[in-house]
């Protein structure tokens, strides 16, 4: 996965991210190489993906999406799954997780960065 610097602050009572005020949450926010998706998994703990599947990186259409069951993530084009809640893989040609970014959680502020 080709580097992309990540440094960037939200704030999770601001009404635009009222989707990550809640477990089992997740939004989807500029940034990375190709996007980033935000799951908040408890009360204090979140998964930041880049949303470039790891088979076609180099490709700017191959991006995963959360679907339907709010539990996976899925690249259309080559068919990789991952489990939201991890990043792993379960489904497709993919052998390696989805790239995940660190950060800083203070209750409301969260500061995400590589």
């Amino acid at each position: 996965m080709p580097y992309a610097y990540v440094n960037f602050t939200i704030y999770i009572n601001d009404p635009q991210n009222i989707q990550l005020t809640t477990i089992g949450g997740w939004k989807y926010v500029s940034g990375g190489y190709r996007g980033l998706v935000i799951y908040r998994k408890s009360q204090s703990e979140f998964m930041i993906y880049d949303r470039a599947c790891p088979v076609h990186a180099d490709e700017s259409d191959a991006i995963v999406e959360v679907d339907s069951s709010n539990i996976l993530l899925k690249e259309n084009k080559c068919g990789s799954q991952f489990l939201l809640s991890d990043g792993s893989t379960i489904g497709g040609p993919a052998v390696v997780p989805l790239q995940r970014y660190n950060y800083i959680f203070d209750g409301n502020a969260l500061r995400v960065q590589n």
